[in-house]
């Protein structure tokens, strides 16, 4: 199946699925697999340690595919300077720069006059809107169902895209409760141009730091089996549910600040969790669309399951609707 949108053009790929930026996950190895089924891949800036190490990612990357692929910033978390990382990211050549979960303005302001295509993450058309206004070539548009950060106004995904598609002129990317073909298809009769897909991806032989019970949490979870964490801290977030969460609900509901249930949200406790296993002693990221995830394929077969959805449900639309 042949597609062609606004985002595979932007991109310069063959079909519209970008994968997420995916904390301490997406490296080189899942973010090439991506890149050479025709989608974009990613490789996550701020889980390194050092521009050298997002450096070493990136020409790793180019080894393994020479098809385009991206750079996500992940910038809010809590003012760990990102200037060097996004340097590296641009002298390295990287075609595509996403930033998530903050302010990306910072980071505009570092793209000046160079030739990379930018991506922002948005839960509100307000949002959206004054991405378009920094200079976004394409907007990431999450509605409440997705995995990891999320908006504070709990609206859907199917609600989200066709306000923000009518709000903005660049196009829009959808993401939260996407995982299959199904998905890709109603995100474009939504008036998205592509889908960014987070939990999923996770999902696979090529997501190779995430621990095989983080991975069968996701095959055996259910749609229900999700909890939105963070949210009394104006970051609301959504993780696995377990007996973690819900530690951290019940510190939450003491009314407790940031600095007295740091270390239960901190990326130690995630990384126990998604490269460990130790589900009582962390936690791992994921949306809704877990209930509608039954295995672990490698990249391409994914990809080839979901051209097939798309391509069937476009020939039952072509012969429902004359």
């Amino acid at each position: 199946m042949e597609m062609k949108t606004k985002v595979t053009e932007l991109l310069g790929i063959r079909y519209p699925i970008i994968q997420g930026g995916l904390a301490y996950l997406a490296y080189s190895r899942l973010a090439a697999a991506v890149s050479e089924a025709g989608g974009l891949g990613q490789i996550t800036a701020m889980s390194l340690d050092s521009p050298e190490s997002l450096k070493e990612e990136i020409k790793k990357t180019k080894e393994m595919t020479s098809s385009p692929f991206g750079v996500n910033f992940a910038i809010g978390q809590h003012g760990r300077p990102f200037e060097h990382m996004v340097e590296a990211a641009v002298e390295e050549k990287v075609p595509v720069i996403s930033m998530t979960g903050g302010n990306p303005s910072g980071i505009f302001d570092l793209l000046k006059g160079i030739e990379v295509k930018k991506l922002v993450l948005v839960a509100s058309t307000r949002q959206a809107a004054k991405a378009e206004q920094l200079g976004a070539d394409a907007v990431m548009v999450v509605g409440q169902e997705g995995g990891g950060h999320i908006g504070k106004d709990d609206v859907s995904t199917m609600v989200l895209i066709p306000q923000v598609a009518d709000a903005v002129s660049i196009p829009v990317i959808a993401s939260g409760g996407i995982g299959d073909g199904r998905g890709l298809m109603a995100a474009l009769a939504l008036g998205a141009e592509g889908v960014e897909m987070g939990t999923r991806f996770i999902a696979t032989r090529e997501c190779e730091h995430a621990h095989p019970v983080y991975k069968e949490a996701l095959v055996h979870g259910t749609e229900t089996g999700t909890v939105v964490i963070k949210r009394k801290l104006g970051a609301p977030a959504r993780a696995i549910s377990n007996s973690w969460t819900d530690l951290i609900l019940q510190e939450e509901e003491k009314a407790a600040g940031y600095e007295e249930i740091k270390d239960l949200i901190s990326g130690k406790r995630n990384k126990e969790y998604i490269y460990d296993g130790n589900s009582n002693e962390g936690f791992g990221w994921a949306g809704q669309i877990m209930g509608r995830i039954q295995d672990v394929p490698s990249v391409e077969d994914l990809f080839s399951r979901i051209l097939s959805e798309a391509g069937h449900i476009k020939e039952r639309w072509g012969a429902a609707i004359k």
